[in-house]
């Protein structure tokens, strides 16, 4: 399959090293509200929302990891973007191993936020993608929302609940579906050893989705990257804790 034109939005400094940020399965490039404040003070800042998702393009799926990351490269191209510094969370943080490990000369240095390099069963992702298909994305809204943050936060924030329900649901089903098959099939184990640029891995301790477990694979299979453990977080562990996590990035992203 060919790339497709992502939907992306710009902003930041127009002279400032480039920062893309790749969105997980069921949100958009809105996700990233809590950090892009102190981002665009010192970068160009590119989110956009995965194909399938937001404003993008819907292709029939199923896709697959490579047509995402074929995506970013191409975005990257439409831009004008040699080399950039990749951020991702969970299908996101996917997108951007495959970039990093494919087409090094593109990257500067990546953060890998609650993903994995493999989530299995398989059958689970394909359910999901029939459920979606035959539903709709409100179907998996509620119960990926009690996934993306701790009970706690959804207690304490029930704005944040009904607007994150919001988001999936409002996720075109095609699009949806076709991601969750992408991740069926995803396998990126033996790919991380090619992938030579400085690398933080963020992992949400209370994450039931991709636990701390599989960032440390990704962490230890990666040549010196770091790894940052943050309590009370979950999936969208960006949202819930920002004031950890955004100075974390900016520090990682920040270096020469």
């Amino acid at each position: 399959m060919s790339a497709v034109d992502v939907h992306a939005v710009v902003t930041g400094r127009a002279d400032a090293p480039v920062v893309v940020l790749s969105n997980s399965l069921g949100s958009t490039h809105r996700m990233w509200d809590a950090q892009l404040a102190d981002l665009e003070q010192r970068f160009r800042v590119v989110r956009y929302d995965t194909r399938g998702h937001g404003d993008s393009p819907v292709p029939d799926g199923p896709y697959s990891i490579n047509d995402l990351a074929d995506d970013l490269v191409a975005l990257l191209d439409r831009l004008g973007v040699q080399r950039a510094r990749l951020v991702g969370l969970s299908l996101g943080g996917m997108t951007v191993m495959r970039v990093a490990s494919r087409n090094p000369e593109r990257v500067e240095r990546i953060a890998l936020l609650c993903t994995g390099a493999q989530l299995p069963p398989a059958e689970a992702w394909l359910e999901r993608a029939a459920t979606v298909r035959a539903q709709g994305s409100r179907a998996v809204a509620a119960a990926v929302v009690e996934r993306w943050f701790t009970p706690a936060y959804l207690e304490a924030h029930p704005d944040a609940r009904s607007a994150h329900e919001r988001m999936i649901a409002s996720t075109p089903a095609e699009g949806y579906a076709g991601c969750c098959e992408a991740i069926a099939k995803l396998d990126l184990r033996e790919e991380l050893s090619a992938i030579s640029v400085p690398t933080l891995a963020i992992a949400g301790d209370d994450d039931p989705a991709t636990p701390p477990a599989k960032l440390e694979e990704i962490a230890a299979r990666i040549l010196g990257a770091r790894l940052l453990t943050v309590p009370r977080a979950a999936h969208l562990a960006n949202a819930e804790q920002p004031g950890t996590i955004t100075p974390a990035l900016i520090e990682h992203l920040e270096q020469q």
